[in-house]
């Protein structure tokens, strides 16, 4: 469905992402998982069209991504949905105007029809009969909920999820991977799912791309991830502090920090 060749972003003297080659396959679940600052955040959105590469290539089937015309983007983007790290409602909306948001902008629905749709999106959720509540009234599992249900609205062809379990409990992030691949199934739309929770991403994973340094160094199925010999992904995927991948990083030294006195000029050797 989408293919990805060779995608780089650099911000500033940095690259984000540097010569990634990537098949998102079609009706499928697509997991990109790495570290903070691995650059999957940025993957996802190039793939989005919410950004531009610095070079590279992306084509939905036989179109070319990159260079389309803002026309044919626009109604591309008609078939795509997308479920934001913070859900992203709008808080003047109530529940019911923020899943119906879509349908009122990009269609000439009758209203009937809409809430119709609203209503059984809704029910997917398990948010029917929420439709009054504000955004400030639902807890977080809530909320990420409803932007599902608005994700689904126009029942696109492909859904993406920015860390969707993020910041919630246990039992929430674990409802919410359920949606995301009994959805899936259901309707036959394609997922891409990023995101740094192991356990939920390689439970509804059917290909796993694994980041670190803005590079690929692992992809295959759940089952290949986990049973991958190779340090950093046994590090990430164990949650391991020492290791290939460092904690953090610094330009310096422990003991040079600890003498450097504030106000001084360090002088380099």
């Amino acid at each position: 469905m989408i293919r990805c060749k060779a995608l780089t972003k650099i911000f500033g003297d940095a690259a984000a992402l540097n010569s990634v080659d990537i098949h998102v396959r079609a009706h499928k679940t697509t997991v990109i998982m790495g570290g903070s600052g691995s650059g999957k955040t940025t993957l996802l959105r190039l793939i989005a069209g919410l950004d531009k590469p610095t070079s590279g290539e992306i084509y939905y089937g036989d179109e070319d991504f990159v260079h389309m015309s803002r026309r044919r983007l626009y109604e591309l983007r008609q078939s795509m949905g997308m479920v934001f790290q913070y859900s992203a409602l709008l808080n003047s909306m109530n529940v019911y105007d923020n899943v119906a948001f879509t349908l009122h902008e990009h269609s000439d629905l009758d209203e009937d029809i809409i809430h119709t749709i609203i209503t059984m999106k809704l029910e997917q959720v398990g948010l029917r009969g929420m439709e009054h509540l504000m955004p400030s009234e639902l807890s977080g599992g809530m909320a990420k909920r409803v932007a599902l249900a608005r994700a689904m609205a126009m029942d696109p062809e492909i859904i993406f999820f920015d860390e969707p379990t993020s910041g919630l409990d246990p039992i929430s992030a674990g409802v919410i991977t359920s949606l995301i691949h009994d959805l899936r199934i259901k309707s036959h739309h394609t997922s891409v799912v990023v995101t740094h929770d192991v356990d939920a991403g390689l439970r509804i994973a059917d290909h796993v791309v694994l980041l670190w340094q803005g590079k690929i160094i692992a992809e295959g199925t759940a089952d290949d991830i986990r049973h991958s010999e190779d340090a950093r992904v046994r590090q990430f995927i164990e949650g391991r502090p020492d290791g290939p991948i460092p904690f953090s990083r610094s330009s310096t030294t422990y003991v040079d920090d600890l003498l450097h006195k504030p106000g001084t000029v360090r002088i380099e050797p």
